[in-house]
């Protein structure tokens, strides 16, 4: 059922400030804010329906009327906006597990090379944004690390990585995030049962 929102009640993520963490600066010129920090610099051009006040160690963000697409870009513009403070100092990471039989994925500097039982390997090139790091141990499924200070450009490489080779429900081979919970299916063996 749906309900109809209060005025007050809306956007609490739009209204909550960002706290500016020590060596992080954050700048707001014709409606392109840019942060840098010590990992890097991150720049996101902002819509001229939101505002954004810089002010004692703290960013808050306005809009200029209660529109619907307006009080959605409010979220928006702040949620995007505290990503990249979190980037600039912590970065961003996804880790991704290569599942299979003769699965094999190593990194060549800005490449990733998988082997994912087709007749041919894949090569991906990756942006200098990203750094790309793989672990095989023997008797393990190898492990890609893929980090950035770019949280929207390493889960679109992380997203795309996995879509060479979904996981199957059956045995779970292909490429799944660490941690990630498949949905798996009994076989035709246990079917019959």
């Amino acid at each position: 059922m749906l309900r109809l929102l209060k005025k007050k009640e809306m956007s609490r993520i739009g209204n909550a400030i960002i706290t500016i963490p020590e060596g992080v600066e954050v700048n707001f010129n014709n409606n392109i804010v840019s942060v840098k920090g010590t990992k890097g610099e991150l720049t996101q051009e902002i819509d001229s329906c939101v505002s954004l006040q810089v002010k004692d160690g703290q960013i808050s963000f306005t809009r200029e009327n209660d529109a619907p697409h307006t009080r959605a870009k409010h979220g928006l513009y702040r949620s995007l906006v505290n990503n990249m403070v979190i980037g600039v100092t912590k970065g961003y990471k996804k880790e991704l597990e290569v599942v299979g039989v003769g699965y094999r994925a190593v990194a060549r500097g800005q490449q990733l090379e998988l082997s994912l039982g087709f007749s041919h390997s894949i090569i991906i090139e990756f942006p200098k944004e990203i750094k790309i790091t793989t672990v095989s141990n023997k008797g393990k499924a190898p492990i890609v690390t893929l980090e950035s200070i770019d949280k929207q450009l390493v889960g679109q490489a992380a997203a795309k990585v996995r879509s060479l080779r979904k996981p199957e429900p059956y045995k779970g081979k292909g490429i799944k995030f660490v941690g990630e919970q498949l949905r798996r299916k009994a076989g035709k063996t246990a079917a019959a049962k």
